[in-house]
């Protein structure tokens, strides 16, 4: 294998390496683009265990209306944030945006949506 060769090569494995290392959302209940009455909760699974100390959800509703939530927890290994809902959802299009600090230092963040029906 010639020099040039090796570098590409190593260096494809470090970047590939710092790709996998990240907290990716793998699913969320509700789920994105969803349609359901409304949750008591929200759980969101990712691909790594997260550090709750800087994870976080916020959830605005319709009118841009933001949604009083509980303290979340860890579930899952350390790989699924729960957070509670206070009260009950009006029908409408809501949307959800995390942020979380995965166990080896990598931030992520990203956002979904569902609708509450009536």
């Amino acid at each position: 294998m010639s020099r040039l060769t090796r570098i590409l090569f190593f260096t494809a494995i470090a970047v590939a390496g710092q790709a996998l290392a990240h907290a990716h959302l793998k699913s969320s209940v509700p789920a994105d683009k969803a349609s359901i009455a409304s949750p008591g909760e929200l759980d969101l699974s990712f691909s790594e265990e997260v550090n709750l100390k800087f994870s976080g959800v916020k959830v605005t509703g319709p009118e841009k209306k933001s949604v009083k939530l509980g303290d979340g927890m860890l579930m899952d290994g350390d790989k699924t944030l729960m957070v509670p809902i206070s009260g009950k959802l009006a029908a409408g299009q809501y949307t959800v945006e995390w942020h979380v600090l995965s166990t080896d230092g990598h931030k992520t963040n990203g956002s979904y949506s569902f609708t509450v029906t009536p």
